[in-house]
């Protein structure tokens, strides 16, 4: 299958640190394969932007070796190489100095009337700055768009005063706060699956459902973001972003349409419907635990006080909670989260498990009966699996079986799995928000997280320790089998 290629306009995309982990790991590569694809019109300028004084030349030969780390050999034509490395310019302007701002307006300028997008991978304490610059230099036209990466602020106080410093200069519909998880191929299939088929939305409710799941796990640790992740934690870096979208995609009413309002609308209510965890009910709700020294799939690895170079800190890197929707269709439902660093093996995914049938026509030699799954594997290997009873082939009686009908999207459509990077990048350039969280959206999800993180600082508690290369501290497990249900470990979609 030949994936179809939507053209853009004309355009002029600045990356603001563009010399830092980000832009070259993941931002210049998609840019770059979106190029191999032809999305990107003749002209169109990738403008990298940062404090260091580098020259054109300099950073042409940064992004060629970008390409040649984060990109396969066969998928990097020369020619193609050549063409996006002509695209790129470089200006070198610090946020906090006059010098090199005056160079970027004199570039860009002399395009006003084409597509601007300005893509902030820095620090949130630098979005306002740089925001104030572009304004002074009359840079922000009816067609320019901002994108602005996590993390969206620590609590909600500090979300909306970053908002507020972005709101001042560019309005909502130019502002594009992104999730790479929403760019998610599998993701997008999720609301296919619900809202493409007459199969599952029937059955999508409290009547039909007895609990989701949503995983989130590394096998990585912290690595070189140990003074980031120390201020931030689990919670904050994948719970109040990734993991409720994931939850919201899941749980939301048919929206009217694919518009962006229309879906942010939805969304919007599954974060105001979420029943508060506050308080005394946050122990029983919540756990939180941290990374000690263990192995890996095979390696050895240091713990978390290693990683960081401390002694001791109260940053959890292993969050699994209950949560529960107080609506119509999910009530009485449970959502179980969890996610975490150095865990036994690195998957997302998302599983909705069916209730049991209510009796069994079956005598006892059939064997157990187990319930329907839904399980939506976000990576590796994006893909579908059911889960459903059949009889085992052949003679001898009726013997059921639980096995999947499974679908790898890999092997279904035989076509490169295109990087979340490269959707969201090009649905900037279109202007199109569908993927990307709106303001209330954003201070919604703190307002329910806000809580936990009070709760936690009050209590005096430290995180459960536990092993790297587990599932994380018993007390995950205890948390869900105290309602009679477990975890979902099975990692051969």
């Amino acid at each position: 299958m030949t994936p179809r290629i939507i053209p853009v306009d004309l355009f002029d995309l600045v990356v603001y640190g563009a010399t830092g982990d980000l832009s070259q790991r993941k931002l210049l590569p998609a840019l770059f394969h979106r190029d191999v694809q032809g999305q990107i019109p003749p002209g169109s300028r990738i403008i990298g932007c940062s404090r260091r004084g580098l020259s054109a030349e300099e950073f042409a030969a940064l992004a060629r070796k970008s390409i040649e780390d984060h990109v396969p050999d066969a998928e990097r034509p020369p020619d193609v190489v050549s063409r996006f490395l002509a695209r790129l310019a470089y200006v070198a302007a610090d946020a906090g100095a006059e010098d090199g701002w005056a160079d970027l307006g004199r570039l860009l300028k002399p395009e006003s009337d084409r597509i601007r997008v300005f893509y902030l991978a820095v620090g949130p304490d630098l979005f306002g700055p740089i925001c104030d610059r572009l304004a002074s230099l009359h840079l922000v036209t009816p067609r320019t768009r901002v994108v602005i990466e996590k993390p969206l602020g620590k609590s909600g106080a500090s979300a909306r005063a970053l908002n507020e410093s972005i709101g001042r200069v560019f309005s909502e519909p130019q502002i594009y706060r992104i999730d790479h998880y929403l760019g998610k191929e599998t993701v997008q299939n999720l609301m296919a699956l619900r809202f493409a088929n007459a199969l599952f939305e029937p059955v999508w409710n409290a009547g039909h459902v007895d609990h989701v799941q949503i995983t989130v796990a590394e096998t990585l640790g912290v690595e070189g973001r140990a003074g980031y992740y120390d201020t931030a934690g689990a919670l904050r870096d994948m719970v109040q972003n990734h993991m409720l979208q994931l939850l919201c995609l899941v749980a939301m009413e048919p929206p009217i349409s694919t518009a962006a309002d229309a879906l942010r609308d939805e969304k919007l209510k599954v974060l105001k419907a979420l029943k508060p965890v506050s308080g005394d009910g946050v122990a029983g709700l919540t756990v939180r635990g941290q990374y000690r020294a263990g192995a890996v799939e095979g390696e050895a690895v240091k713990g978390y006080f290693e990683e960081l170079g401390a002694v001791t800190s109260r940053t959890e890197t292993f969050v699994a909670l209950k949560a529960e929707i107080a609506n119509w269709r999910w009530s009485g439902v449970p959502f179980y989260l969890r996610t975490g660093k150095r865990l036994a093996s690195r998957v997302s995914e998302i599983v909705v498990t069916f209730k049991p049938i209510p009796h069994s026509v079956f005598d006892g030699q059939a064997g157990p009966i187990a319930p329907n799954r839904l399980v939506i594997r976000l990576q590796p290997d994006e893909g579908v699996k059911l889960w459903l009873m059949i009889k085992d082939p052949g003679p001898g009686g009726m013997r059921l079986s639980h096995v999947p009908l499974d679908m790898s999207f890999a092997d279904a459509f035989n076509v490169r799995n295109p990087d979340a990077y490269e959707r969201l990048l090009m649905d900037v350039v279109r202007g199109s928000q569908a993927l990307f969280m709106r303001r209330d959206e954003v201070e919604a999800a703190w307002d329910w997280i806000d809580p936990i993180l009070e709760a936690w600082s009050t209590s005096g508690d430290m995180p459960k320790p536990y092993t790297a290369g587990t599932w994380g501290p018993s007390a995950a497990v205890a948390l869900i089998e105290r309602d009679g249900r477990t975890w979902y470990e099975d990692q051969d979609l």
